[in-house]
């Protein structure tokens, strides 16, 4: 038997309104508070809890930027000949998009989303690498190069083999005691909740499956490890959409062209824009002054979230959706969804939720990239109790 084993399951857009009035792993983690998120999606989210950074720091953000003079995609401008009654349809895209990961060699999460073809050789894709192994960030390290500097044996899920696959592997790794530091990673309740909203009958199930799972790997975990320090944890929550903006029929309407005058990115709940003159500028900047489902972001706020970039690489002005808001057809997506996240770290539903069986939770824990220092301290942790029991006399 081990001494000791840190075990930390993510559990994608398990926010802190999903469980704050549900009995959710009480019985096992009843130590429980609401973490703020950052502002951006799941691109953003992840890397800041595996780095403990933000990211203006770690440059992990929105997925599509424009660039053309880096843009991966060059090779692939024959795709906007497909006929659009094809490429519009999500089975396509989703065989598209892995075609393109396997050819390009990303490492990380790739999806084409709803980006248009004609205007894709345009564009960057920021995620190349997979923030969920060592070296996966674009700058910086996470707690995976941390982990392996300083010789903690590790498990990190690989999100494209199933939720069940990884709970499986983790439990063969906790039988063989292979491991110290477990990260364990499940993404299936953010497509619920995107697809059903927050209110839907199915997530109680799903919460309730999730804590079986758990409850199986702690009484695995507790017949080799003698003491377990857990933590159950989300990225963000989510809100319905209860209205639909179509952003891109106004900025169309403008006397503008776009690669001449302008470029965006249509993201589901921001619109990100890049200015080649002044005129553009004002008439974009004008445009959105006038549509009350959302707001310019300014710098100072931008710097006080941590999404500030000097050189602009995510976009010169970002238009923030209120709450429930969702654009649509979007770069993202061509058909409204039932919820969405990526608003304002301080709107109700983008909060995060951290459950643990520790009664102290240290006070500076109120951010998810504070989770990264819990998760360095508990390897750190791990480390040295195992290596003390090993080295201890048999009596």
């Amino acid at each position: 038997m081990r001494a000791h084993l840190a075990l930390y399951v993510f559990i994608d857009a398990c926010g802190w309104e999903i469980i704050k009035d549900d009995p959710f792993a009480r019985e096992f983690a009843p130590h429980r508070q609401r973490l703020t998120s950052v502002f951006g999606y799941s691109s953003a989210c992840v890397p800041s809890i595996v780095s403990g950074r933000w990211p203006a720091e770690h440059r992990n953000w929105c997925y599509f930027v424009y660039d053309p003079e880096h843009s991966p995609f060059r090779s692939l401008r024959w795709l906007r000949w497909l006929p659009s009654g094809l490429t519009g349809r999500r089975m396509v895209r989703r065989r598209l998009s892995a075609w393109v990961k396997r050819r390009l060699r990303f490492r990380g999460y790739f999806d084409l989303y709803n980006m248009p073809f004609e205007h894709l050789w345009q564009y960057d894709f920021t995620e190349k690498k997979s923030p969920l192994q060592p070296g996966g960030m674009n700058c910086g390290e996470n707690i995976f190069d941390y982990l392996e500097r300083e010789q903690v044996a590790y498990h990190v899920s690989a999100p494209e083999r199933g939720e069940e696959a990884n709970l499986a592997t983790l439990l063969r790794d906790l039988q063989a005691e292979r491991v110290e530091f477990a990260f364990l990673y499940w993404p299936a309740l953010d497509a619920l909740l995107h697809r059903e909203g927050n209110q839907s009958p199915n997530i109680s199930p799903k919460l309730r499956l999730y804590e079986r799972w758990i409850g199986q790997m702690l009484e695995t975990a507790r017949k080799h490890y003698g003491e377990i320090r857990l933590y159950v944890f989300s990225d963000h929550g989510m809100a319905n959409c209860d209205e639909i903006l179509d952003l891109r029929a106004r900025i169309d309407a403008l006397p503008l062209k776009f690669g001449r005058d302008y470029a965006v990115v249509y993201d589901s709940t921001m619109a990100r824009f890049w200015f080649f003159n002044e005129t553009a500028r004002r008439c974009v900047t004008t445009c959105l002054a006038d549509v009350p489902q959302g707001r310019i972001l300014a710098e100072a706020e931008l710097q006080a979230l941590g999404t500030s970039f000097p050189d602009s690489y995510f976009g010169e002005l970002m238009f923030l959706l209120n709450e429930g808001v969702l654009i649509v057809p979007s770069h993202m997506g061509a058909r409204p969804i039932r919820a969405m996240h990526g608003y304002h770290p301080r709107e109700k539903h983008s909060f995060a939720a951290l459950c643990t069986n520790q009664a102290q939770i240290p006070e500076q824990v109120t951010a998810i990239p504070h989770l990264f220092e819990l998760m360095a301290r508990d390897g750190h942790w791990a480390k040295a109790g195992n290596r003390n029991a090993a080295r201890a006399p048999v009596a």
